[in-house]
């Protein structure tokens, strides 16, 4: 990755709402693939800002308040676009390996713009969070219901986009839930949707910190899989 045509090609966007304790280690190892990495302070009310000035290199845009996962990712893509023509995404909260970014990379068949969406392989070891287990499980099949591509991990944050394909999306859910439309979205345009393996970090005892509230989160995936149902229905009719 050290040439100057994938260099300019590529771009980390690491969205961040109080993930002080991990953003700093994440970004320093994004940063040694010698790719542009901008992080995205989502209104963090902690030392995630302090932390992200201790990290030279990196291009930081804050929001004056918290917005949600997907609006930061769309602001990261707004930024990113300038100096990539992919976006490679990644949570703050350490449970990714940014040098998995090349696997994806290398995913992407010759001459295809695709979403590649990192597959965590081992996420039904017994330390990983339940949340996380049933997550993903109840999300690949109303994805897929919705008229989303069949995934095995759609709930994955490790994703590769080609900007400005993603970016025109028409994906009107601006938190957690923005990463499961777009899947849904992507399909219905035609814009192809793959998966590669990629490791997760799920350390028991271990710094992470996730802010999915079952309950609300529960309901709000709830609402956008029921909007995204409806409209495909209508569609088909």
């Amino acid at each position: 990755m050290s040439s100057e045509k994938n260099k300019n090609r590529f771009a980390f966007i690491i969205p961040a709402y109080n993930h002080g304790g991990t953003v700093g280690k994440v970004a320093r190892q994004a940063l040694a693939l010698n790719i542009p990495v901008f992080v995205v302070d989502d209104g963090s009310t902690d030392d995630t800002a302090a932390e992200l000035k201790s990290v030279p290199g990196i291009q930081v845009i804050r929001h004056r308040e918290n917005t949600g996962k997907g609006a930061a990712i769309l602001s990261g893509f707004a930024a990113a676009a300038i100096v990539a023509d992919w976006a490679i995404t990644i949570d703050a909260d350490g449970q990714h390996y940014p040098e998995d970014a090349l696997s994806l990379i290398a995913a992407i068949p010759q001459g295809m713009r695709a979403i590649v969406v990192g597959a965590r392989k081992g996420m039904q070891e017994e330390h990983v969070p339940w949340t996380s287990r049933f997550g993903r499980h109840f999300s690949n099949f109303w994805v897929w219901l919705s008229g989303g591509p069949f995934l095995s991990d759609s709930q994955s944050g490790m994703r590769i986009y080609p900007l400005p394909e993603a970016m025109v999306l028409p994906v009107k859910a601006r938190r957690f839930q923005f990463e499961v439309e777009i899947l849904v979205q992507a399909k219905r345009k035609g814009l192809a949707v793959l998966e590669a393996p990629v490791r997760v970090n799920y350390t028991p005892g271990g710094a992470r910190i996730s802010h999915f509230r079952p309950f609300v989160d529960f309901v709000r995936n709830s609402l956008t899989f029921t909007r995204l149902i409806f409209t495909r229905i209508f569609s088909l009719r």
